[in-house]
């Protein structure tokens, strides 16, 4: 069985926030982490890994440093590690980075593939489903568990207060939940071979059957009229009273904006 996981390299968003002058999140400029969804579904294909035998290949589009989500993966037990970089592929939407993986799988053998559900950065969980149409795949989302049945995927899809049980042949995509398997940590040696593995680098000519007016900004329909950080509070009106007339007050201003 192969495997491809695809994986983004996201903003630590613990550190902040920071935009370029078009609006696009200045990426180089921020510390950044593997997105969990994205984590989540490394670690199902690495249980697969344990399970079948499969081998683990890793991709993501970004800029050069992304190789270093690709080596961390890499350091879990995923076995290769590709990263998709160009200039011309900067700025792109979900319609974009789609297309631009797409392209990039096109020359991989697969059974699977696993995408996180959506990525912390966007959250618009359209990048894995926009993969599978283009590649003329199946796809199931949301999975909190996956099972494998000879040729075919089961898949356990998170619906509301329920699940839906899903069966489809591979070759199958499926978007992962943070919540379907807690991801294991690196292991001393794995950082080792690791640091030492020799990555895949491509380019715009690796991408297969993709126009070029499908990428990058330029491919982009998402057009992003502004983005600012997030926007600070004002400091809260202070009192010194005691507990009823505080009581009386507080509910007198709640009576004011129609809260009660």
């Amino acid at each position: 069985m192969k495997i491809v996981v695809c994986i983004k390299q996201v903003p630590d968003t613990k550190g902040g926030v920071k935009f370029n002058p078009d609006g696009t999140l200045d990426r180089a400029a921020m510390m950044t982490i593997m997105n969990p969804d994205d984590k989540a579904g490394l670690e199902a294909a690495l249980r697969l890994k344990d399970q079948y035998g499969a081998e683990v290949t890793v991709i993501t589009m970004g800029l050069p440093k992304a190789e270093d989500v690709l080596r961390e993966a890499m350091a879990m037990g995923a076995d290769k590690g590709i990263l998709v970089t160009d200039r011309v592929l900067g700025g792109a939407d979900t319609w974009a980075t789609s297309q631009t993986l797409a392209g990039a799988i096109r020359n991989l053998e697969y059974d699977l593939i696993i995408t996180g559900r959506q990525a912390i950065d966007g959250d618009t969980a359209q990048v894995g489903p926009q993969i599978s149409e283009h590649l003329g795949i199946p796809v199931i989302s949301y999975a909190q568990k996956i099972e494998i049945d000879g040729d075919s995927v089961i898949v356990e899809r998170q619906f509301d207060d329920r699940y839906h049980v899903l069966k489809a042949k591979m070759p199958c995509l499926i978007t992962a939940l943070a919540e379907l398997n807690p991801p294991r940590y690196m292991t001393p040696g794995g950082i080792f071979d690791a640091c030492d593995a020799e990555l895949t680098v491509w380019g715009r000519a690796n991408l297969i059957d993709v126009e070029d007016s499908n990428l990058g900004l330029k491919g982009s329909p998402t057009q992003i009229a502004k983005a600012s950080d997030k926007v600070r509070k004002g400091q809260g009106e202070k009192i010194n009273k005691d507990v009823t007339e505080s009581v009386d007050y507080i509910v007198g201003k709640l009576k004011d904006r129609h809260v009660i």
